[in-house]
């Protein structure tokens, strides 16, 4: 009963320190994607807006009101473009935890009595 119980306790030692190993991984990879998000948020809306003030200006006694609509056509289809490759993104990413639930399920697999 002692060798049973020390080799369950062994067993669930394991699978709770990949668990804690996945989540520092998880952790991590959040935090570089909150940065890298950040900065292309912060760099695109800068360069957005200079660009399109110069734009305007260029074109402030002649052309503005058609100018001011085709940036905006121009940056709805931007977005669009964005959001599709992001999703690609978060399609792409692995599983989370999928070490932990992979042990578990051969764990499990051990365990059941062969019918």
């Amino acid at each position: 009963l002692r060798g049973f119980a020390d080799g369950l306790l062994g067993s669930v030692h394991d699978r709770v320190e990949l668990l804690s190993i996945e989540l520092h991984e998880e952790k991590i990879r959040l935090i570089q994607t909150i940065i890298w998000i950040s900065g292309l948020v912060l760099t695109g809306i800068l360069a957005v807006i200079f660009a399109s003030l110069a734009l305007v200006f260029s074109f402030w006694e002649t052309a503005r009101v058609p100018v001011v609509c085709g940036l905006a056509g121009l940056y709805l289809v931007a977005f669009g473009v964005v959001l599709a490759c992001f999703r690609r993104y978060l399609a792409r990413q692995p599983k989370p935890f999928a070490g932990t639930l992979g042990e578990l399920h051969e764990d499990r697999t051990c365990i059941r009595p062969e019918s």
